[in-house]
């Protein structure tokens, strides 16, 4: 398990300094590769609203935990390593009492106690560690410590461009106890192309994974610049093994 390098530049985004600077310099809001509104069948269907207790890890000064609080929510713990974005997030919402906002590194929790949430939301976090120094150990860092911080049949839902030969071998590990579902959505404003053909029904549908993990070989991506998401629930015993995806539907309640 090596460095993802696929979609890497030069900067160091698992750098705290870096994002600091980014922040400074750009200011406003940016939510990373999709909004809520394209989310939100798979967030209310696997973190049903509104008792979840939730943890947005890798907030920066994206506004999807507003859009969830406006959806029902209402508790949602944000947490990013710029103590820049911080700043700002809890200047903004200081008057929204449901999101709470904490500088913290995502490889050390250790402020949270064990089992303290019933979901973990991703979106892009271990993609900007990949793209780090000693990524595989970032990474083992970060997802040791969502477990630990989920509680038992709560879910960690990562948001990626990273497909099944890049991400699996991280978040596939039996320490973790989870039970992996996928699906893959197109970016914002991508237009199947007519010529397109694909057996998929609807993107609310899992993809059937291979034994070992990845996609099926007849598997048609037609978005190449698409993002999957892995919806990994943690077992809290063995019978969940046999519990299949939930059948998502897009105005889900």
């Amino acid at each position: 398990m090596f460095r993802d390098v696929s979609s890497c530049n030069t900067y160091n985004y698992g750098d705290a300094l870096y994002w600091d600077a980014r922040y400074v310099q750009e200011g406003g809001s940016f939510d990373w590769y999709q909004r809520y509104s394209a989310l939100r069948p798979f967030v209310r269907t696997y973190i049903p609203p509104p008792n979840s207790t939730v943890l947005m890890v890798g907030c920066g000064n994206a506004v999807m935990s507003e859009d969830m609080v406006k959806d029902g929510y209402e508790s949602i713990t944000n947490i990013d390593i710029s103590s820049v974005a911080i700043h700002m997030m809890r200047t903004k919402y200081d008057h929204i009492p449901q999101l709470k906002y904490l500088q913290m590194d995502v490889r050390d929790m250790s402020f949270f106690l064990d089992e303290s949430f019933d979901g973990v939301i991703d979106k892009g976090t271990l993609d900007s560690l990949m793209c780090g120094s000693d990524a595989p150990i970032s990474a083992a860092q970060m997802l040791a410590e969502v477990c630990r911080v989920l509680k038992p049949g709560g879910t960690y839902m990562l948001i990626t461009y990273g497909d099944p030969t890049v991400r699996m071998p991280h978040i596939n590990r039996p320490v973790y106890n989870w039970k992996i579902s996928l699906y893959n959505i197109p970016r914002p404003g991508f237009q199947k192309p007519e010529s397109t053909s694909s057996s998929r029904k609807s993107y609310l549908d899992p993809i059937p994974l291979t034994e070992k993990g990845l996609l099926p070989p007849d598997f048609i991506l037609e978005d190449p610049d698409s993002h999957y998401i892995y919806v990994c629930r943690k077992n809290n015993n063995t019978e969940m093994d046999n519990i299949p995806p939930y059948r998502l539907t897009a105005n889900i309640l």
